[in-house]
């Protein structure tokens, strides 16, 4: 970054986060703290009012600002989601870039949208790009963005895959924020019947509806690092061997669930945590003859059961 777009930045840092210390600066912009004192003198030589501080940092005077973009909240909540997604899936360059490009969107956003726009950026996580595969997800994408936002308990019917009954559950929950993984929409929040944090999928949610009261989101939760692990909270151990020739293929559509994969002389020696056995289980009956199970013998067992009737559902129809 030249010293002329470095500047700029400064001031869009100071205009969207307050006081700054010149070693929170010199962070942010992978610079010494001496090229940042120069780049202060220089602003404050170019007729830029800033307030410095001893030991707290620097600020802009109340009341200046640069000319703001005209954004909607909507609008600016997909350029910022749009930059982070960019910082996180290129090389260094590009993530410069897309984090120049996101503080200076943040940055010129009047005040009353700041404080939405931030909330909604740090509550909608992309992990992998693609889009919903139901467009029937919509309506309730635009319902939970708005209890979000507002801070309202919803409540709905929700059908668990791996329950003892095909019936839904009533669940009434906190929703935290939204996640999008694997084409598949996820609602992450504060679950009241489980008394903890839980994912949601939004094609196993129905009737959904808002209750008549608020809630606070848990202090220091950041949903971008509880959607990367909550889905591999499991305590059940899985350890499986692929043969060698299906060892790329597995990487490439490797499970949600897997926690590691090492390369061994036998294969790729995978290991999986899940909550349920059940939960990996189709995916493994996908690889066939390629894939060993070395533990849990329960899954074993399983596995072997669900080949047998397999076959004899086969034999039954060449009779």
């Amino acid at each position: 970054m030249n010293k002329t777009d470095r500047l700029l930045a400064i001031v869009l840092e100071l205009q969207s986060k307050g006081r700054q210390r010149a070693e929170d600066l010199a962070q942010t912009f992978e610079t010494s703290k001496r090229t940042i004192y120069r780049d202060i003198q220089a602003l404050s030589e170019a007729g830029v009012p800033l307030i410095s501080v001893p030991g707290q940092g620097y600020s802009l005077m109340e009341g200046y600002f640069l000319p703001p973009l005209s954004f909607s909240s909507e609008e600016a909540t997909m350029l910022l989601l749009g930059s982070d997604f960019m910082a996180r899936n290129f090389d260094a360059q590009y993530r410069a870039a897309a984090q120049s490009a996101g503080r200076k969107i943040a940055g010129v956003l009047p005040e009353h949208l700041r404080d939405e726009v931030h909330y909604l950026r740090e509550s909608i996580v992309f992990i992998t790009p693609g889009a919903p595969d139901d467009l029937d997800e919509l309506p309730k994408l635009q319902q939970l963005r708005r209890a979000i936002i507002e801070h309202t308990t919803v409540r709905f019917t929700y059908y668990t895959r791996h329950s003892q009954t095909d019936e839904p559950s009533v669940r009434e929950v906190d929703p935290y924020g939204l996640v999008h993984y694997l084409n598949r929409w996820m609602l992450t929040g504060y679950c009241h019947m489980r008394k903890d944090v839980r994912h949601f999928r939004l094609d196993r949610l129905e009737a959904l509806e808002f209750l008549p009261r608020t809630f606070q989101r848990q202090p220091n939760y950041h949903v971008i690092d509880r959607s990367r692990s909550q889905g591999q909270a499991g305590d059940i151990r899985v350890r499986v061997l692929f043969d060698v020739q299906v060892a790329r293929w597995v990487r490439e559509a490797r499970s949600f669930y897997m926690t590691s994969a090492e390369e061994t002389t036998e294969g790729l020696l995978a290991t999986l945590m899940v909550r349920h056995e059940s939960e990996v289980q189709q995916w493994l009956l996908g690889w066939g003859s390629h894939a060993r199970v070395l533990e849990p013998e329960s899954l074993r067992q399983s596995l072997t059961e669900e080949a047998r009737k397999m076959l004899q559902h086969y034999a039954s129809n060449e009779q």
